[in-house]
């Protein structure tokens, strides 16, 4: 059995972190968030995957290289655009042969992994099986409609009017009978060849289509607030580390790590949170749900529930909450400037300004 990672996508709800870097990439509890899933794939059992990759390639092949720190083979499958789900299908076709596989979003984070499932798929081995999980608001996904024996009867990407709360969760199984369907199946309003589309040809034709719907935790780590979302997730099972240097007129309070080559003078650290390799924390506060990546300088300023990445700085500013802060980033204090109020006003107007 083989995986099939993608780790394409623009990543727009992420900008402006995307514009200078891959989404699969920006770390959760100061890991990427793609080296999640490919844990998850090794711990399975499967070594041999193929990764769909776009304009961020380059980026992607140097931070996983050849697999081997994972205890994978990793073969890089050039998509030119992201044209769907079922077109990574498509052009891994060579690559894939007559495999099983597993199709992996690189964006996916799932709490416990997807060894159960894929164990259960070499066991039962249906055609194809989805990982299904209820949302609030299942317009924004692909939905399942489920007949009373919880059979799969019906497939839709991102409906107006959803036929059920069944969002697909981005990891999918397939037997080689996928490769017929997505050679099937049109473009879709979107312009895309949507894998919504080439299950539910599978359907049709009465191939065996299982679903399982997970309890567990799973979050599309496309947009800011899912991201903060899942590194609070990761956080909460964190164990307590200090490798690094705090100072006796520090406090750390509950499940901290402080990696080795960081250092904490005159300041207070809760956990959960992570400060990494080479940073520096000095005369300030880092609240829980925190991650500090390397070589990062926090002084005098307040930090909570939020994400910052390597090398920036944070000085003299306060507090911060609930951010994703980029790589380089310098957040300073703004100048001191005399306050003035520039007003056109009509007639009877009543106008409160705050001072």
């Amino acid at each position: 059995m083989k995986a099939l990672v993608l780790s394409g996508g623009a990543g727009t709800r992420l900008r402006p972190i995307t514009h200078t870097s891959a989404k699969q990439l920006v770390p959760v509890a100061n890991k990427a968030v793609l080296f999640y899933g490919l844990e998850s794939i090794a711990a399975a059992g499967i070594t041999e995957v193929g990764m769909i990759v776009g304009d961020t390639a380059a980026e992607i092949q140097d931070a996983v290289g050849d697999g081997s720190k994972f205890g994978l083979q990793v073969t890089y499958i050039p998509q030119e655009r992201p044209l769907g789900l079922a077109h990574a299908v498509l052009i891994a076709r060579d690559y894939l042969g007559d495999d099983d596989f597993v199709m992996y979003l690189g964006d996916n984070f799932i709490v416990g992994g997807i060894t159960d499932l894929v164990d259960g798929f070499r066991r039962n081995r249906p055609d194809a099986q989805i990982l299904l999980t209820r949302v609030p608001d299942p317009r924004a996904f692909g939905v399942a409609e489920l007949d009373a024996s919880g059979q799969v009867i019906g497939l839709e990407e991102k409906p107006e009017h959803p036929k059920s709360d069944l969002a697909l969760v981005g990891v999918y199984l397939f037997t080689p009978v996928i490769h017929e369907a997505v050679r099937a199946i049109e473009p879709s309003w979107r312009g895309e060849l949507e894998i919504t589309h080439a299950i539910q040809h599978l359907i049709d034709a009465h191939a065996n289509v299982r679903s399982t719907v997970i309890r567990g935790y799973w979050k599309d780590t496309g947009n800011v607030v899912d991201m903060l979302e899942v590194n609070r997730t990761v956080l909460e099972g964190l164990e307590r580390r200090i490798d690094g240097e705090v100072d006796e007129r520090s406090e750390t309070i509950g499940r901290v790590v402080v990696e080795e080559g960081a250092r904490v003078t005159d300041s207070r650290i809760v956990g959960p949170c992570v400060i990494g390799a080479g940073t520096v924390v000095s005369d300030s506060y880092i609240g829980p749900f925190t991650s500090v990546a390397e070589n990062c300088r926090i002084t005098d300023s307040e930090l909570e529930f939020s994400i910052v990445l390597r090398d920036s700085s944070i000085d003299g500013v306060g507090r911060i909450e609930s951010s994703l802060i980029g790589r380089h980033v310098q957040v300073t204090p703004a100048p001191n400037v005399p306050s003035a109020h520039r007003l056109v006003l009509g007639d009877h107007s009543k106008v409160q300004i705050h001072t």
